[in-house]
């Protein structure tokens, strides 16, 4: 079974704007992954002009909310590094078993890298020069480059969601039946990895060899 692959574009964000941005990019892809008829839910970002649609499911909702919070724990403990996080989906396979493997195998239909570099930006100063009115306010200054920053950065999210539409209507060969499973989604994992982390490297180049060589769409 070939895996198709999915690179979204590589986000600059700050701290605070992890749990936004993430939540939005997982949610998007998830709804365009749901099972049948799902109740869809209007969600309006707090930090950016921007409103998705997520799937009313309180169970998604919380796996989704978890794993976000392991991310955010991951940056504070490795600052200063690039971090993805990959949503896959996959089928389950039943195989006869051996000395060494299951009887139950994963293989990976779809996957999506959401690519997040967290800035570490100093802190904004307060307070005016004490010795010239001329001196701009370095935290007005501040405030200005972190809405241009800002800017920009809803522009990308937004690039990020018309990517995964396009993909989504794009590809859809490979999409298996739907399964006989509960839930509103096809079965699905997130995986957080560093840019430094060789052990998720070669996770995904075992998984690649299990269900083909996947094709890029970036």
């Amino acid at each position: 079974m070939n895996c198709e692959v999915c690179q979204l574009k590589e986000l600059d964000v700050e701290h605070f704007e992890i749990r936004e941005v993430l939540g939005c990019i997982l949610h998007t892809i998830l709804f365009h992954r749901a099972l049948g008829l799902v109740r869809p839910k209007d969600v309006d970002l707090q930090l950016f002009e921007i409103t998705y649609v997520q799937c009313a499911d309180a169970e998604l909702d919380k796996k989704v909310n978890e794993k976000i919070g392991q991310f955010i724990d991951r940056v504070e403990k490795h600052p200063n590094k690039k971090n993805q996080i990959c949503l896959s989906f996959y089928e389950v396979k039943s195989k006869q078993a051996t000395w060494f493997t299951n009887k139950v195998e994963r293989l990976h239909w779809e996957q999506w890298y959401i690519n997040l570099n967290v800035a570490q930006l100093p802190r904004a100063h307060s307070g005016k020069s004490q010795h010239s009115k001329i001196v701009v306010d370095p935290g007005e200054a501040a405030l200005e480059e972190r809405d241009v920053r800002r800017a920009a950065l809803e522009a990308s999210l937004r690039e990020v969601l018309f990517q995964i539409i396009k993909f989504v209507n794009e590809k859809r060969d490979h999409v298996p039946p739907i399964p006989n499973v509960e839930g509103v989604s096809f079965p699905y994992e997130i995986t957080i990895s560093s840019s430094s982390d060789s052990t998720f490297g070669m996770d995904m180049f075992k998984r690649m060899l299990q269900t083909g060589h996947p094709t890029m769409l970036s």
